[in-house]
């Protein structure tokens, strides 16, 4: 079985524990790194996972540029524009192209890497990643910081999510979702949804009780939407951007 990597996260945790403050005296401090410590954490990362998932192919997946959302929501991650990255990450992203071959694509950021390839072949991969987005796809999941073992992801509990994620929005990603709504009000709008026609249904009139149209649900909704196989043309390598397809009432 192919274990997907989120190769992002590995990145960042390991860019971020190897930097060191060091206070040279009359008020100057500087922050330094060393590669080799960076490369250890990721070499740890990786070997605790085969010991815990087996020997199983690890293939990395790394954010590209142009995030296609921003065509949708130019305010999306807008926020962390000018937040300061750890001294290391771009290194590690290249030592880990050059080691590993991870996986880049224009446009697309990891978790979407993730999800179109897991659910391209859901038999065969296993998706490895600390990010609740993640639990948006129907698929096989392991988060090494929370989970024993893998979890089976199912399609109705993957657009739950994906509704779930709609209605409340993400601060850190830069979208509002329905406002109002928090994470338990969100829960208690589909709680008694049995089908994902239901699950829009009722995310669809929680964003029109707040007087806002379909299109703005919507784009909630496509932001919030990890891709799956189904969501990128692979032969004009871009994103087809999510729509309730399915019959509703």
């Amino acid at each position: 079985m192919k274990c997907l990597v989120d190769a992002d996260i590995v990145g960042f945790k390991a860019a971020s524990a190897v930097e060191q403050p060091v206070n040279w005296g009359n008020g100057l401090w500087t922050l330094h790194s060393f590669e080799h410590e960076a490369i250890d954490h990721c070499m740890a990362y990786f070997d605790k996972l085969k010991d815990t998932l087996g020997d199983g192919e690890l293939k990395l997946f790394l954010t590209g540029e142009n995030n296609w959302r921003k065509e949708i929501l130019p305010s999306y991650k807008a926020n962390r524009k000018d937040k300061r990255k750890p001294m290391l990450l771009m290194f590690l992203r290249n030592w880990m192209r050059a080691q590993f071959n991870a996986v880049v694509e224009d446009g697309l950021e990891a978790d979407d890497l993730l999800g179109i390839h897991a659910t391209a072949d859901p038999d065969d991969t296993l998706i490895v990643s600390e990010d609740k987005d993640l639990k948006t796809i129907p698929a096989l999941l392991f988060n090494p910081s929370k989970d024993t073992s893998p979890r089976r992801i199912t399609e109705f509990e993957a657009d739950y999510n994906h509704m779930l994620q709609t209605l409340t929005g993400d601060a850190v990603d830069g979208f509002a979702g329905c406002p109002t709504v928090g994470p338990k009000t969100a829960e208690k709008i589909l709680k008694d949804c049995t089908t994902s026609a239901d699950l829009w249904d009722a995310t669809l009139a929680s964003f029109k009780k707040q007087k806002l149209s379909e299109e703005v649900a919507l784009v909630q909704a496509q932001v919030a939407r990890i891709c799956r196989d189904t969501d990128f043309d692979t032969n004009t390598r871009k994103v087809i951007p999510w729509t309730p397809n399915f019959q509703t009432k």
